[in-house]
């Protein structure tokens, strides 16, 4: 697709992802992006940051007046996706019905491209719900006969974070004491949302059939090491304590029951433990987006004069 003003559709657009992705997409020449969401605190941000782009609120796991949108659309970036969750049915009812819903409306609405991104966990050791629902999603979009190509990111980092290493940096900016499990060298492979954005606009603009890329970040970094980074561009002056990892999860199991929404769950803490190891293509060579260093990502993350400060709702 080389027209810079077809309808575009995103879905989940409010979320992370989304938010950087329209962002990029309205740096490169993009002048009509649809934005669907639920979540309507985070769907003012974006619609205050960007009151041109059509933004409609929508459970997308409900049948409902939302799917006209996909009419006229010459691509779906179908964002939407539970990544955190205290029961099996919030992954159910955002990963899998609300995807079904969402094919059937490309399928009325013929929409000639979809662009799904799914997960690094598919191929992960791990077994959760967020992993499970995200292998059953994009085996969904690949039997759907939707032409269509499949990204699956690691781990992302990047403006509006609520989560992982946005709540990380805003935790350890409050904390004289930062906690970390165990020795702390778990092997990341964090992926800077706005270079993952770039991969996103390149299959937009592209197309490419049936394909799917493993995006991994760059840089292999430990765990520990990416908290020092972060204290290090952020200029704070918090003391990291190793505690040992049984004890962290106690601890987070505790914390759990009084919170609705963890930042971090037990579940995550067996998945940074896990002791994956993922293989990506190469960006720069597939799509031409050349990865940012890892400590400019998170300088530019955490203190962008324009960006940094806006957190969304998890």
């Amino acid at each position: 697709m080389t027209d810079k003003h077809a309808k575009i559709v995103i879905t989940g657009a409010a979320g992370l992802v989304g938010q950087n992705l329209i962002v990029e997409l309205k740096q490169q020449g993009y002048s009509q992006l649809v934005a669907i969401d639920k979540h309507a605190h985070n769907l003012e941000i974006l619609h205050t940051l960007h009151p041109d782009v059509h933004v409609v609120r929508a459970d997308l796991a409900e049948p409902g007046p939302w799917a006209a949108e996909f009419t006229g659309a010459a691509c779906v970036v179908q964002l939407h996706a539970q990544i955190t969750g205290k029961t099996t049915d919030l992954f159910v009812r955002n990963n899998i019905t609300a995807t079904d819903h969402v094919l059937a409306a490309t399928r009325t609405a013929s929409v000639p491209y979809m662009v799904h991104i799914s997960s690094s966990v598919v191929n992960s050791v791990a077994k959760d719900d967020y992993t499970n629902t995200k292998r059953e999603q994009e085996e969904m979009v690949v039997a759907s006969g939707q032409r269509h190509c499949v990204l699956r990111p690691t781990l992302m980092f990047g403006w509006f974070d609520p989560k992982h290493l946005g709540w990380l940096s805003r935790f350890m900016a409050r904390t004289p004491v930062f906690p970390i499990p165990g020795d702390g060298k778990f092997m990341r492979q964090p992926l800077y949302e706005r270079d993952f954005c770039r991969c996103i606009a390149k299959c937009i603009e592209t197309e490419p059939d049936g394909e799917v890329f493993d995006i991994v970040g760059d840089t292999r970094v430990d765990y520990v090491d990416i908290i020092r980074t972060i204290k290090r561009v952020k200029k704070l002056h918090t003391v990291i304590v190793h505690i040992p990892i049984g004890f962290f999860a106690f601890l987070l199991k505790v914390y759990s029951l009084f919170s609705s929404k963890p930042p971090f769950t037990a579940d995550q803490l067996k998945a940074l433990s896990a002791g994956d190891d993922f293989k990506g293509i190469d960006t720069h060579a597939v799509f031409g987006v050349k990865q940012t260093p890892f400590e400019e990502a998170i300088r530019e993350s955490y203190t962008d004069p324009q960006y940094s400060h806006i957190v969304l709702q998890r």
